[in-house]
């Protein structure tokens, strides 16, 4: 009979050995040995026919290992079940001085020692309703609401074509060869196409187009036409090539040459703008947009506050960790083994992962928090609705949304994260009932100047 045995190597870090006599592994290697001697293919004799002499000559030795291995594994998982140990990953093999002979001719008794790292038991003092966090309820000032008419008015505005360059707000249409310096294109390089509006062009290109026609073309050197702030961007935006091209010359070519004319604010603007909503005038247009602006302004808000949430329960919540066990598991645990260096440096993200995943695995057991697979089900639904611009309650409209949906619930991986996007919606909301939040009105500006949570907590380190 095999015997488990347990001690205490290190903070939450134990050793457990597993004691094997002959009987855990003997009779299941003679198993193993007569099922594998009935499906081999050994040329010269027929399936299943193979002596067993010969079969326990050629595959004995590593299926007795495999089998002895597998024996271990499964003592120890039972081990973990009956003690009802949370433990980390997987038990590690413990390193050995001498490794292990497994002779299938002499069996005798053999033991394995694994390491565990084992979860810790812990309270979330943050939670008890004492501790004060500001809610940020951001106000859209007219400003805002003008510029973000303009940007529509434009987005959806229309291009007219003009005779020559005039003025900043031109867009300039434009084939890029490359040449010599007076000029001649050379051979053999692609040319490149760019649309630009002037006034993203560096300065000095500016004046060298102003007045010019379609057709007509400059030579320029990037380096010499650009400061250095305006280089970078030049070369990535319009020449789509690195900085070890900046010394070429290039013929700049002007195809064609157009300006924005704004989309007057009218029904047809309304309706490309929101679809659905029969929008007859300017005022409900803009009523419309300020409680667009509103909503994403409050998603960004919601955002703040839970990524300040979890700043301060990965923070504030004391949790001790097998950090020798886990930092073996980080080094061995994949594929790719990695190197000291590697683990110390990747180690504090995986700790700050490590206790979210903790701190909410815990708050979500205790607190009940779940989502069945009807809330998935609607979820899903309302936002296919909301991609295509109908209303929740518009799904009879929607002949297609049923075959949709069947294809969509085989998709595990789309499931898998909607379940996880509404668990953690569910958890933050009873998160926000355990803080004392603080309603304050800000303006854009001032919301966008708050340090951000991460960045905040992380002068404590």
């Amino acid at each position: 009979m095999a015997t488990v045995t347990r001690e205490t190597i290190g903070k939450l870090h134990d050793k457990v050995t597993v004691k094997l006599t002959k009987e855990d592994f003997v009779p299941s290697f003679e198993k193993s040995l007569k099922q594998y001697a009935k499906t081999i293919n050994v040329p010269g004799f027929r399936k299943g026919m193979v002596p067993a002499g010969m079969v326990r000559k050629m595959y004995g030795q590593s299926i007795f290992t495999d089998e002895v291995l597998r024996a271990a594994g499964s003592k120890i998982d039972e081990y973990l079940k009956n003690e009802k140990l949370q433990i980390f990953a997987q038990p590690m093999a413990m390193r050995e001085e001498t490794p292990k002979k497994l002779d299938m001719n002499n069996p005798t008794e053999v033991d394995f020692s694994f390491e565990i790292g084992l979860k810790p038991d812990f309270e979330i003092p943050a939670t008890n309703g004492k501790k004060e966090l500001t809610r940020y309820k951001v106000q859209v000032s007219d400003k805002l609401l003008d510029d973000e008419v303009v940007r529509l008015q434009r987005r959806f505005g229309k291009a007219e074509a003009q005779e020559s360059v005039t003025t900043k707000e031109n867009i300039i249409y434009s084939r890029f060869e490359q040449c010599d310096a007076e000029g001649n294109i050379i051979e053999g390089v692609a040319p490149i196409e760019d649309t630009e509006l002037m006034d993203k062009l560096p300065a000095q290109m500016q004046e060298m187009l102003m007045g010019k026609k379609p057709e007509e073309s400059i030579v320029l050197q990037p380096k010499a036409v650009c400061t250095e702030e305006e280089l970078p961007v030049f070369m990535k935006d319009s020449l789509k090539l690195g900085a070890e091209a900046a010394e070429n010359y290039y013929k700049m070519t002007l195809t064609k040459v157009s300006l924005l004319i704004p989309h007057e604010l009218n029904e047809e603007l309304y309706n490309q703008v929101f679809q659905n909503a029969e929008i007859k005038d300017e005022a409900a247009f803009r009523d419309m947009l300020r409680s667009e602006l509103a909503k994403e302004y409050d998603r960004m808000s919601r955002e703040r506050l839970q990524s300040e949430m979890y700043e301060i329960l990965v923070h504030t919540t004391p949790i001790d960790l097998p950090v020798d066990f886990l930092k073996r598991w980080l080094a061995e645990g994949s594929e790719q083994p990695k190197s000291a260096e590697e683990v110390d440096h990747e180690f504090p993200g995986f700790d700050h992962q490590l206790r979210w995943t903790l701190i909410s695995d815990k708050l979500i057991i205790d607190n009940n928090i779940s989502v069945s697979r009807d809330e998935v089900l609607d979820d899903m639904k309302a936002r296919v609705l909301a991609y295509f611009g109908l209303a929740p309650d518009m799904a009879d409209d929607a002949p297609w949304l049923e075959e949709y949906m069947n294809k969509v619930v085989k998709d595990d991986k789309t499931m898998d994260e909607t379940y996880r996007r509404l668990l953690f919606d569910k958890l933050f909301a009873f998160l926000e009932t355990k803080f004392k939040l603080v309603d304050k009105d800000i303006d854009e500006e001032s919301f966008f100047k708050l340090q951000n949570a991460h960045d905040e907590h992380h002068h404590h380190h």
